[in-house]
């Protein structure tokens, strides 16, 4: 049989998790967190399960969760989205991204990711039958942090651009946008028919102080952008693959014609309890800064001693390190060597990019017990 997608292999985050746990390795590679859900939640959760709520959910999502959704979005940054026509509930935010993509991609249509990718994205422009095309960010000695190249983002705009891919708080790099930023791409994509897909999971894992730059914040922006988000990463149940994508009316039209047919509807008493939550304890996902910045704080200087260098993450429970002053050996080979020899699990960055960059980057997930983060670091520290 012809495969669909000939240059697609197993993901990533599946290989160095099945090596982390063939070699019974500490996983810090796959991004989960190490924790339960808050108590409170599971207890709704279990409610739920027994209370008459256990057959389908209507299509777009259980209408108490999408009004949560509005109320938050109307609370964190200023947008009155109408749940009934300008939210959906998804089956994670994989589902989420791709309903979005095959609901705007036609075949031989351009779409913009910038690399390093999450590598979801280009399989589902793939299967639209469309084209990816992968803009590198930049980091110089001047500007270490990964930055978008708005140059030559200008420079690759055609009249085949129909869908700009963005991810801030960026996985695996940990950067975030400014609100300059999307100033600035306003006035690239005006006055064209360029779509945008923000992909925002790590939306309330912003550190240091920084406000995330949300694209739901921008009016003009807003009218041309479907912005996903995850639970899954917002309450430590990654597992639960619940997510969400708030769009403007006609483009949320043309989203749910797509997740009609992915999915149709997404777990039924989960939703009725996120929702409840979401309703009771609003400060969780408010706290949730301050919880991972002390993860990655925890986690930076217990590696501060290492031969690895790094910079903070400004967001996402990720960490990049940089191994140049340990070995030359590539990065994949590298991952998988420390996850065999030393028992720590990470995962190789150079596989986000369709060039690979002349770089020594691992990245690591932070979002684990501080036993197991301490354990973890004393390995990397005896290298």
């Amino acid at each position: 049989m012809e495969t669909k997608l000939p240059s697609t292999g197993t993901t990533i985050f599946a290989v160095m998790s099945a090596l982390a746990q063939e070699c019974n390795a500490i996983n810090l590679s796959q991004g989960f967190p190490s924790f339960n859900p808050a108590r409170e939640l599971l207890d709704l959760v279990n409610h739920y399960l027994t209370a008459d709520t256990n057959q389908y959910a209507p299509m777009p999502g259980v209408p108490s969760l999408r009004q949560a959704i509005a109320a938050k979005v109307k609370s964190l940054y200023g947008r009155d989205v109408d749940p009934e026509t300008e939210v959906t509930v998804c089956d994670g935010a994989t589902e989420g991204l791709f309903s979005a993509i095959q609901a705007i991609i036609h075949a031989g249509d351009e779409v913009i990711v910038f690399d390093p990718a999450y590598d979801s994205y280009e399989p589902s422009v793939a299967l639209a039958g469309g084209t990816t095309i992968h803009i590198p960010l930049i980091t110089s000695a001047d500007e270490p942090n990964f930055h978008i190249d708005w140059g030559r983002l200008k420079d690759s705009l055609s009249a085949k651009t129909r869908l700009i891919i963005l991810n801030f708080p960026q996985n695996p790099t940990g950067v975030i946008l400014a609100p300059a930023d999307l100033d600035t791409l306003a006035d690239l994509v005006r006055d064209t028919e360029i779509y945008l897909l923000s992909d925002e999971v790590y939306e309330h894992i912003v550190f240091d102080g920084a406000d995330h730059a949300s694209l739901l914040t921008h009016e003009e922006l807003w009218r041309r952008t479907f912005v996903v988000s995850s639970f899954g990463k917002t309450y430590h149940a990654t597992g639960w693959k619940v997510g969400y994508c708030v769009a403007p009316a006609n483009l949320t039209i043309e989203f749910r014609k797509i997740h009609q047919w992915v999915c149709y509807a997404v777990i039924t008493p989960i939703q009725h309890a996120l929702a409840d939550y979401m309703s009771s304890t609003p400060n969780h996902y408010t706290e949730l800064p301050r919880f991972y910045e002390r993860k990655r704080d925890k986690f930076c200087d217990l590696v501060k001693n290492s031969r690895f260098r790094l910079r903070p993450a400004k967001g996402t429970f990720f960490q990049i390190l940089d191994y140049s002053e340990i070995t030359d050996e590539d990065d994949v080979s590298y991952a998988k060597r420390l996850t065999r020899e030393l028992g720590v699990a990470s995962i190789p960055v150079s596989v986000f990019y369709q060039q690979k960059p002349d770089a020594r980057l691992l990245r690591f997930c932070f979002a684990k017990d501080d036993a197991m983060l301490k354990e973890a670091a004393s390995r990397l520290c005896s290298l």
